[in-house]
């Protein structure tokens, strides 16, 4: 019996070593996928592009395209019923045009389409300005007043049981008239009882800002990333074949307090048609450690 004691006693510590092992760990969530990238064969054919969206291999979907009450035409049970039909989960919705006035039944028929985060892509209430010529973004309105409406509709998606995700683009990280960083002033002025955000980190980078330095500074806050690339023109790019350091990012992952990472590419160029770049993006996430 003596001589079986220290054998036996290893047993536990194994165990106990094999736990914190897998602790430390964590398991990366499903692949995501926002429509948006595939926003023109929604408009043709939805049910056959959501189809090979779930054949690529992507779990987790972002909706972009709500109107009259539906979802790409379709309403809002019968939207998630489709998707769960093909084994794909209705995450998160992009509802670009929230207002204090719609904002109830927006909620409403997101939560009944079973999805779990509301994101405002941008700037509410007519607090956002597109210059075609230069095809630049920047908000109107002042800072405080955005930040206002959003945590308004913010508490109006935690009584309804979703989470209110304010998405960036590159203009949010350039100081205003007034000196101030509309990101940090969100950052710092919204409720994370009731708001956080979906880091875009293209825009992050194309704004010159790291990510790095957000997560360090604003812990916890960035529940969803949207996941792209960016290549040597500054232009979208499949993931895995432009110039962002995403293991360098996502070695911070934990401490950013992201959740979920949906594939987005905006636009795609030389002949290359948005299902094949959510295609190479997929293969690619597992070489760079998303999956």
């Amino acid at each position: 019996m003596k001589n079986n004691l220290p054998i036996l006693l290893l047993g536990p510590v194994f165990a106990l070593s094999v736990l914190f092992s897998c602790q430390s760990t964590p398991k990366m969530p499903e692949p995501g996928a926002t429509l948006y990238t595939v926003r023109n064969q929604m408009d043709e054919d939805a049910r056959g592009t959501l189809q090979a969206v779930a054949n690529v291999g992507y779990v987790n979907i972002e909706a972009t395209n709500y109107a009259d009450g539906k979802f790409y035409g379709m309403e809002p049970a019968a939207f998630k019923s489709y998707l769960e039909s093909l084994g794909l989960n209705p995450l998160s919705v992009h509802q670009g045009g929230v207002t204090l006035d719609n904002a109830d039944q927006m909620i409403a028929d997101s939560k009944a389409a079973g999805f779990r985060y509301f994101v405002i892509p941008i700037p509410p209430m007519g607090h956002f300005q597109f210059d075609p010529a230069t095809r630049t973004m920047s908000m109107s309105g002042t800072v405080e007043e955005v930040t206002d409406i959003i945590n308004t509709i913010g508490a109006k998606c935690k009584a309804a049981g979703l989470e209110l995700l304010y998405h960036n683009h590159d203009f949010e990280f350039k100081p205003n008239a007034d000196g101030v960083v509309p990101i940090e002033y969100f950052l710092e002025h919204t409720d994370p009882e009731v708001v956080n955000f979906q880091m875009d980190l293209y825009w992050v980078t194309r704004a010159g800002a790291d990510p790095l330095d957000y997560f360090e500074k604003y812990p916890g806050r960035f529940k969803i990333w949207h996941v792209k690339d960016m290549d040597e023109q500054g232009r979208f790019a499949p993931v895995g074949t432009g110039q962002i350091d995403f293991a360098r990012i996502l070695a911070q992952k934990e401490q950013s307090g992201m959740e979920y990472f949906i594939v987005e590419q905006d636009m795609t160029f030389d002949g290359m048609e948005p299902l094949q770049a959510i295609q190479i993006s997929f293969d690619n996430l597992k070489t760079l450690g998303f999956r």
